[in-house]
């Protein structure tokens, strides 16, 4: 047995609090899922500007995160609040692991298949809503996206591997976040010592996601990772592509990102969809012998 220790906390995204809980909690207990364990234990991280909020704000916020945690087959065993200007909300997670079967993202082998199974594009919808130019169907969508766990997404890994017996084919696992998939995704081949292919119009994306970087409607975020990732990038088209700041938008609860062998890939993707999930899954691109940490964009 191993334990698996994570914390993550942030300020509101959404304005709904009890959303926003259930986004935060979300995105915490998905690096327990991302190393292939099961949450066992939380506790809230919150800071209260009770000077400008109701309590029933903060109620609402722990009570969200309280329907993940349990929805996750987790405790809430606690935790600490202050008092602070700014509102933010997170959680400390404790996960337990079997040691010889840990995912991390330093696995991935040449041949492997490479799965995503969230779409992008929560940054920039996020950012077209705090501009007032979204409207609250646009909303809608990445909260259901965001508040989505990646437990279904785990528990197909380890059927796969367990149930199937391809416990030797699943190589690497990482969930994407912050420094969006070309970021997380040169982390993997980096830390594997490989290189990988990706195939850009299999990459899925919220809708409105590409006709809002066409207005410039794109948070600091992408640009920053865009501007830090793009060395380790080669892309096939003649002139910089929008793609390359949809590969770099900033995520919030994102999706697994996982390489495996294509028969272990194609396994995990049918699992999911034989048990409900509903979101947008796909294979994007292999893992491939070169230059370590390079990402060919075809």
């Amino acid at each position: 047995m191993a334990v698996i220790q994570t914390l993550d906390f942030f300020t509101p995204i959404v304005d709904d609090p009890y959303c926003f809980g259930q986004i935060t909690a979300a995105n915490a207990l998905s690096d327990v899922y991302a190393m292939g364990g099961r949450p066992l234990l939380a506790m809230n991280i919150l800071a209260c500007p009770v000077k400008t909020m109701e309590m029933e704000v903060f109620r609402q916020i722990i009570q969200g995160g309280l329907n993940k945690i349990q929805e996750a087959g987790a405790l809430l065993v606690g935790g600490h609040s202050i008092e602070d200007e700014e509102l933010k909300y997170g959680l400390s997670v404790t996960g337990l692991v079997h040691p010889k079967r840990v995912l991390l993202n330093s696995g991935a082998r040449p041949g492997d298949a490479i799965l995503l199974t969230k779409p992008l594009g929560t940054g920039i919808l996020a950012t077209a809503i705090k501009g007032g130019i979204a409207g609250g169907d646009v909303e809608q969508k990445i909260i259901n996206v965001m508040i989505t766990l990646n437990k279904l997404a785990a528990e197909a890994i380890e059927y796969v591997r367990s149930d199937l017996g391809m416990v030797d084919e699943v190589h690497a696992c990482t969930d994407v976040t912050g420094f969006g998939l070309l970021g997380h995704l040169h982390e993997m081949t980096e830390a594997s010592g490989v290189s990988a292919r990706l195939f850009g119009d299999r990459v899925p994306f919220l809708e409105q996601t590409a006709g809002f970087v066409k207005m410039g409607i794109i948070p600091g975020g992408a640009h920053a990772n865009r501007k830090y990732y793009r060395q380790w990038l080669v892309d096939s088209a003649e002139e910089p592509s929008d793609m390359e700041i949809l590969l770099a938008d900033p995520q919030t609860s994102g999706g697994l990102l996982i390489a495996a062998s294509p028969r272990a890939i194609e396994a995990i993707q049918r699992t999911m969809q034989e048990r409900g999930y509903t979101l947008p899954c796909a294979i994007i691109g292999e893992i491939v012998e070169g230059n370590r940490g390079m990402i060919e964009l075809v």
